[in-house]
């Protein structure tokens, strides 16, 4: 799924286990004490970055700009190499197999030639654009994307740690961003009793079509198993009515189907097993409307998922009606044009865990509630790189979901590294309910700009879209490092305020985040324990609710927290990576934009619309209940000297007098008097405006307002209230 509201930059405006890059090669560094286990699958291969290799290319990036190679990268950055030029690997494990993703140019293929040890193998790597720069002109802020592809090679030998496996460019340019070393086993063999595809005639060559051979030996095989023996085979449309039976290869390195669609249904028994075998398709081109998935719809309750590679589909898995029960596990989904997996409505007890998924060209994971909530289902332990369209793992309603373990790195525009919504898209939607377990995550290099809102999304984000957030959500043991933007991200995404309330963060580590640790963008509140933040760019907390007028976003100190006190100071701009927290404008109105509270207030006259920069809005008390008092945070505490309120300016707001006491705090607890009982003269011959000075030594971030009479109405008022540094 995909955020397309646009919104304009407004003018108003757990520790889980460390992922280091150490020596170019993604590893995970042991967990502090309390945390329960290292985020992310349990992988059969080891990752090595083209740019810790020796080369004789250039390296480009790191980048963070949507539309550009580097920006879709591992880490940000990889090798380009032209023609002739070689970029060379130390091994970093027992291996006989490697994984290489790359890109090549548009319209453009070529080949790797592959040297181990500085021998040439005969065989080549080959590579090609094909299957690349994807567009999705429909999808408000996208721009030609989906850069990278995977090829994989069998070296035909066995190599050791510190041996060298080098690749030379041949007939294009290519990048190279990663390489994946793993030791293959041997092909497995033909379990006892079961049913061979080729048995029913199909083509292991792969060059006769082999779809009936498959019906047929599923027919066969009810209740038992088909096998799938080491070769390729051609599928020329796709399976149904696949139930009560075990799909079975050699492994995804042996037992190779080609097609783009492989089991399209709506409903099944259930009691399917698919496991150990590769499907790869031919989708070049992102179609909603073509089930261009390895599964689309149900493989019935009580089924399994494992140890799959799939790859060149728009989705892995699209699930709907009745998947009770489901586990997909131990699979590797690579290259899709969409969804790596989405769960849209009505999974009950699903699992997903121990998964690889990398270049998605939208939510690898994802939960989408329409027609039904999910419920009771979970993401776990899995490992998520380089969704270059949304987000690595989002749920968009459902009841009591957990996202546990899992590490998610090199989210790219549109999408968090995690997000927790109430974005709908269609109906009949359900909202989050219940518990959001959100445990134990890892998120490095996560967070992006959306360019349809013209400012950044949060590594970890929890958004109210389409309606408020009324589900308990806890946040627990996270890891968020080296995000461009911010840390956790609050935000009403459709632009309409709805509030973010019930959250719970606990036991976080915050290491070198671009801006701010929270970033506040809609009314609610959390409550945030054990926060501890180094490296902050800007400020740590941005707290600028949308719109203007919907209400305070509180964040509550449960203790424990550092390193992130700071507020950035002005809510008519956005802190840009590493700027720091600017001097504040000494002529500025510290109180335009910021949030406000009141002890009520009549009808639609809330208290946003007294900071809300339009002096013909106004805030209006209860009435007849006389004392009434307005609140305002600036965010961070200053030596206020001056304010300016006011009413509206039309003459058909006769003359008054409010009588006004100033109050301050530093923490929104305690508040003294700064400027005592006073009669403030409103008049709308003289601009309908009072002027209040308050003491040099004033220094206050809460201002409250505390109005006890009001001669011309029986109720306080204020459709401005100005905070300035100038006396």
């Amino acid at each position: 799924m995909h955020t397309s509201t646009v919104r304009s930059v407004r003018r108003m405006p757990a520790i889980g286990a460390v992922v280091a890059l150490a020596a170019g090669m993604l590893v995970a560094v042991a967990p502090s004490a309390h945390a329960a286990a290292a985020a992310g699958a349990t992988l059969p291969f080891t990752s090595v970055e083209a740019e810790s290799a020796t080369t004789t290319g250039t390296k480009i990036g790191p980048d963070y700009t949507q539309g550009t190679l580097a920006s879709e990268a591992s880490g940000r950055q990889a090798v380009q190499l032209s023609s002739g030029q070689r970029v060379e690997f130390t091994v970093p494990r027992a291996a006989n197999a490697v994984n290489v993703s790359y890109s090549v140019p548009d319209g453009q293929s070529g080949s790797l030639d592959v040297y181990v040890n500085g021998t040439k193998l005969a065989r080549t790597l080959p590579v090609t654009s094909k299957y690349s720069y994807v567009d999705t002109g429909w999808i408000t802020g996208s721009r030609t994307h989906h850069f990278f592809d995977d090829a994989r090679l069998l070296l035909g030998q066995n190599v050791q740690a510190g041996d060298k496996v080098a690749f030379v460019a041949t007939g294009t340019q290519v990048t190279v961003d990663v390489a994946d070393f793993e030791q293959v086993a041997a092909a497995a063999a033909q379990p006892s009793g079961s049913v061979s595809v080729v048995s029913k005639g199909a083509d292991p060559s792969g060059n006769g079509d082999s779809t009936g051979a498959f019906r047929d030996a599923i027919a066969a095989a009810q209740g038992g198993t088909v096998w799938i023996p080491p070769g390729d085979y051609k599928l020329t449309s796709s399976l149904n009515g696949v139930q009560n039976v075990t799909l079975q290869g050699a492994g995804g390195w042996y037992s190779v189907v080609h097609t783009s669609r492989f089991i399209d249904q709506s409903s099944s028994a259930g009691n399917v097993h698919i496991k150990d075998f590769a499907v790869i398709g031919e989708v070049t081109e992102r179609v909603d409307s073509s089930p261009d998935n390895f599964v689309n719809g149900s493989l019935g309750p009580g089924s399994s998922v494992s140890g799959m590679w799939i790859q060149h589909l728009k989705c892995g898995l699209w699930l709907t009606g009745t998947n009770d029960n489901l586990v997909v596990e131990n699979n590797r989904i690579l290259d899709t044009t969409a969804d790596g997996i989405n769960l849209n409505g009505t999974a009950k007890g699903v699992r997903v865990s121990d998964n690889f998924l990398r270049n998605q060209g939208d939510d690898s994971l994802a939960m989408w509630s329409l027609y039904g909530p999910d419920t009771g289902s979970s993401f776990e332990n899995n490992t998520i790189s380089q969704p270059n369209l949304a987000n690595g793992i989002a749920i968009y309603g459902g009841t009591d979901i957990t996202v546990r373990g899992n590490l998610v790195s090199d989210t790219n525009a549109l999408g968090s590294g995690i997000a927790i919504s109430n974005q709908k898209f269609l109906d009949p939607f359900s909202p989050l309910a219940g518990t959001i377990t959100v445990d134990g995550n890892t998120l490095v290099r996560a967070g992006a700009m959306n360019p349809n809102w013209n400012h950044p999304m949060g590594a970890l984000r929890v958004d109210s879209y389409d309606s408020a957030i009324n589900a308990t959500v806890n946040i627990t043991n996270t890891t968020i490092t080296d995000s461009p933007y911010s840390a956790f991200e609050f935000v009403s995404g459709g632009g309409q305020g709805y509030p973010v309330r019930n959250v719970n963060v606990t036991g976080a580590t915050v290491r070198n985040t671009g801006t701010v640790v929270v970033q506040a963008e809609a009314q609610g509140a959390a409550t945030f324990k054990n926060v501890t933040a180094t490296g902050v760019g800007s400020a740590g907390v941005y707290n600028c609710p949308y719109p203007a007028n919907s209400g305070p976003f509180t964040l509550t100190d449960g203790g424990g927290n550092s390193g992130w006190s700071g507020s950035w100071s002005d809510c008519s701009s956005w802190p840009q990576p590493g700027q720091g927290n600017p001097a504040p404008d000494p002529n500025r109105n510290l109180a335009k934009g910021r949030p406000a509270t009141a002890t009520g207030f009549q009808d639609v006259y809330t208290p946003g619309k007294a900071v809300d920069g339009d002096a013909n809005s106004y805030w209006e008390s209860a009435n007849n209940a006389f004392p009434q008092s307005l609140t305002v945070d600036l965010g961070s505490s200053y030596a206020v000297r001056r304010l300016v309120l006011k009413l509206p300016p039309s003459s058909a707001w006769g003359a008054r007098t409010q009588t006004v006491t100033v109050l301050g705090s530093t923490d929104g607890s305690a508040y003294s008097t700064v400027a005592g009982s006073q009669g403030y003269r409103f008049d709308p011959a003289t601009g309908n405006t009072a002027t209040v000075s308050l003491p040099g030594d004033a220094n206050l971030r809460y201002l409250r307002l505390s109005v006890s009479a009001n001669t011309g109405w029986p109720a306080g008022q204020f459709s401005e209230v100005e905070a300035y540094l100038t006396p």
